[in-house]
């Protein structure tokens, strides 16, 4: 560590502060030290990488280069004939770009500095000072040693803090000192608690934002000062807060005056302003509620469209809150290029007139996307998507936008030998009609005012795809509402969601289910239901060539094998049977589900932050209320059927929480909880594929594959394992490694089971919580490359507890490399 620290030098390996004698572990006074110990992986394991890194670099490689190399002529001649004297060049330059690649790369020893040090003294002096303690003292000792190492260590006497014990106001403008007694009613100074210099600077911006809002248009936090008295105190804080009146300054000039409140005199809203059409004059005007719009064109937009986005009203008192709010709607109505709002002061009295620049966009926005694809289940694929944005297309600021695509590939494996080449095809359309607002035949105001920005969905789709999985089509609708009650609330309420599948090819079901097939037949074979050389599969039958599986599960199941019904193989065989039916019928799920989320998140820079959803769905009420009444009759399995398929009936739910905590220097430790249940009844046993859970995967439990683990502690070989309950946590420090490059070591954990449903295998139910106990664990590392715009990232996945193996054996049964799973992601999971 000490190879580039020279003799009379010290490297710091350490900085502890001892507040009264106790270690500080708070990330935000540590980071105050200005002289930091090396970082890369903050000696993590005792190993600082970016150090090491930087002392495989030679300080002196041109020096190097020339002893070794370029001094020996004859040396360079036998190299230049080797190679050419071009690529001899290029391999001097490659070393000299490697040894600096090393220095950039790496990083510098940190060598003690005593400026530096007492830099940080006078930095926690003023930090403790800031929280109440003006007394505070603070010395610090360097421990040095032979090998050139340095710790340094901060001692912090607090002392006795101070207490604020009076708030006196010193108001200039009579205005605002009648409305002190109103806003000074939720101050965050508050007698008898410690001083907290941030508490000033937050009350200052708090009474700042009240005032803008109270019609004191020409208000700012200048404006406001706080002065302390603490001399012969006893360790209280007398504290006067001033307010001064408005200072206006001329050209040679400067005069004061009391603070006035503004109100609103006019509103008006120009709705084509740009650049092209400056010198044209206003062609169109009209007053609606208060509003005068001007146009220089044909006005596009219904007047209502315009007005509902302005919080600005007429007669109104000026207000900061309702100019951001009517900023926020009209650039969420996406009509618009920057719109713009600019007050003027009118001279004979204390009124403002409200001039809104709006900038339309483009009527209309076409897109075209070509893509070229591999993946598990195609050798190549080719799709074209395309899509038609028409904005303001009824004149009330509504968006319909129409798109499509369409895809063609070619099996990995293609189930029939004979077929084309490009076996594969999908085809699918989209409608999307965006509505600024509620579209209700209610007055949803009082409800939901428009300061949520609230919106309406409506969305149609349809797709099409042949030789993927069993085929299918597919239908479905969905009207929701969308609001947001402040910055970091959002939510949705999908009314109507109707979705409808019909598979196409479910004779193929064990061309896609091979594993199901092959335990069929091994059983097949076992108990001689045919040769030992033969197969449940006929070629000769065409599209419907595995109805010998068909006819092998119903001679089973009616009793015309050898297998009785208490059979372990019975048992697999009724299991798959029930699988098959399910997986294999059509849906029609009609829903209405209502979605919460709060994201505390400042920006995609904050490594602080909570984010908390939650979601409940209930499904086929309204058709199972409906089919009462009309007096449906039932199939034979005792469910309704619309146009033929039964319905699904449920009701699910699901809490999702992360928090991510910075621990400084690039260091975060995340952490996701998650919990779902989907409970069948009515007119279901079962919960739709769709609709059910699975475990494992680049997002999930990353020691095992997508849909492999569960459910439960089953042996399930089936290739895509699902059920109605989930659990899962995850806990992820992630760390710098050097670079652009991060690292992270995370550790999983979770399940699904059955509950509720038709599920009968006990090592796949949760009956109670003993089979808690069945929850896996995965554990490893990973590496992530930060591209800015997207992380790129690699996680190895290691089986720490693994609940299909036996109860006494799942403990690091297969913790090796060989058994590991590999994930590959976009950004990070959580």
């Amino acid at each position: 560590m000490v190879k580039r620290v020279k003799a009379d030098e010290h490297l710091i390996t350490s900085n502890t502060i001892l507040e009264d004698g106790q270690k500080v572990t708070d990330e935000r006074i540590n980071n105050i030290i200005a002289q930091r110990t090396n970082s890369g992986m903050r000696k993590f394991l005792g190993f600082p990488l970016k150090l090491h890194i930087y002392n495989l670099a030679r300080p002196n490689i041109d020096s190097i280069l020339y002893a070794n190399v370029l001094s020996d002529s004859a040396k360079v001649k036998r190299k230049t004939a080797l190679l050419s004297k071009k690529q001899f060049d290029k391999l001097m330059e490659s070393r000299r770009n490697f040894n600096a690649w090393l220095k950039r790369t790496g990083e510098p020893p940190v060598i003690y500095d005593e400026d530096k040090t007492i830099k940080t003294a006078n930095n926690l002096r003023k930090y403790y000072y800031s929280k109440g303690w003006f007394n505070n003292e603070i010395v610090y000792d360097v421990e040095t040693d032979s090998n050139k190492l340095a710790q340094v260590y901060y001692k912090v006497k607090k002392h006795a803090p101070y207490i604020l014990d009076s708030i006196n106001p010193i108001i200039s403008s009579p205005a605002i000192d009648s409305l002190y007694a109103k806003f000074s009613q939720n101050s965050l100074l508050k007698t008898g608690e410690q001083y907290d210099e941030q508490n000033y600077e937050t009350e200052r911006e708090r009474i700042n934002n009240y005032l803008r809002n109270a019609g004191f248009y020409y208000f700012g936090q200048d404006y406001i000062r706080f002065e302390m008295d603490t001399i012969n105190t006893n360790h209280k804080v007398h504290t006067d807060v001033i307010i001064a009146n408005r200072t206006i300054r001329g050209d040679d000039s400067t005069t004061t005056t009391p603070f006035k409140i503004f109100k609103i005199r006019e509103v008006n809203i120009f709705t084509d302003d740009n650049f092209d059409n400056r010198n044209k004059p206003i062609t169109d005007t009209t007053t609606y509620r208060n509003f005068n719009l001007y146009s220089k064109g044909k006005l596009r937009f219904r007047p209502k469209a315009l007005t509902d986005a302005i919080f600005i009203n007429k007669n109104d008192t000026f207000s900061a809150l309702a100019q951001s709010r009517t900023s926020r709607y009209l650039n969420d109505l996406k009509m618009f290029r920057y719109p713009n709002i600019d007050f003027v002061e009118n001279p004979e009295d204390t009124t403002l007139t409200a001039n809104i620049f709006l900038e339309p966009k483009k009527k209309y926005g076409l897109s075209f996307d070509p893509e070229v694809y591999t993946s598990n289940i195609q050798t190549i694929g080719f799709s074209f998507s395309t899509g038609l944005k028409i904005r303001n297309i009824f004149r009330g600021a509504e968006t319909l936008e129409l798109s499509g695509i369409a895809a063609i590939g070619a099996s990995e494996s293609p189930s029939d030998p004979d077929a084309a080449f490009f076996d594969i095809n999908e085809f699918g359309g989209n409608i999307r009609l965006t509505i600024p607002r509620l579209f209700s035949p209610f007055n949803t105001d009082k409800i939901i005012p428009k300061y949520m920005s609230p919106s309406t969905a409506i969305n149609l789709s349809a797709t099409s795809q042949q030789n993927i999985g069993l085929d299918k089509q597919s239908l479905s609708g969905v009207f929701s509402y969308n609001w947001f009650p402040s910055k970091t609330v959002t939510n949705t309420l999908e009314l109507f969601n109707v979705n409808f599948v019909k598979n196409l090819n479910t004779s193929n079901y064990f061309g896609v289910y091979q594993n199901s097939f092959s335990r069929l037949n091994a059983i097949a074979r076992d108990i001689n239901y045919i040769d030992s050389d033969a197969i449940l599969f006929d070629n000769a039958l065409g599209t419907n060539r595995y109805a010998p599986a068909d006819s092998f599960i119903g001679d089973v199941l009616s009793g015309n094998t050898s297998l009785s019904s208490n059979d372990d193989d019975y048992l697999i065989v009724n299991n798959i049977d029930e699988r098959k039916e399910r997986l294999t019928e059509n849906n029609l799920i009609f829903s209405t589900s209502f979605d919460y989320k709060i994201d505390k998140r400042n920006s995609i820079f904050d490594n602080d932050f909570s984010v908390f959803k939650w979601r409940i769905e209930l499904a086929g009420n309204l058709l199972s209320n409906l089919s009462n009444v009309i007096g449906l009759t039932k199939n034979d399995s005792g469910d309704y059927e619309i146009f033929g398929v039964a319905f699904s009936q449920y009701i699910k739910a699901e809490v999702d929480y992360v928090k991510y905590i910075d621990l400084g220097r690039k260091n975060v430790f995340a952490f996701r909880s998650y919990a779902g249940v989907a409970i069948p009844y009515g007119n279901s046993n079962s919960i739709p594929f769709a609709e059910s859970f699975f475990a494992g995967g680049p997002n999930d439990n990353r020691a095992w594959r997508a849909y492999n683990l569960g459910p439960g502690s089953s042996k399930t070989t089936n290739e895509f394992n699902e059920a109605n309950f989930k659990l899962h946590l995850s806990a992820e420090q992630r760390f710098s490694l050097f670079g652009a490059f991060h690292g992270a070591i995370f550790a999983d954990a979770g399940n699904i089971w059955n509950v509720l449903d038709n599920v009968e295998d006990d090592a796949a139910t949760l009956s109670n919580f003993n089979a808690l106990k069945d929850i896996a664990i995965g554990s490893g590392f990973g590496l992530r490359y930060d591209f800015d715009f997207f992380v790129l990232r690699f996680d190895v996945g290691f089986k720490t507890y693994d609940p299909s193996q036996n109860i006494d054996n799942r403990w690091f049964r297969d913790y090796n490399f060989r058994n590991a799973v590999y994930n590959i992601g976009i950004n990070y999971p959580f």
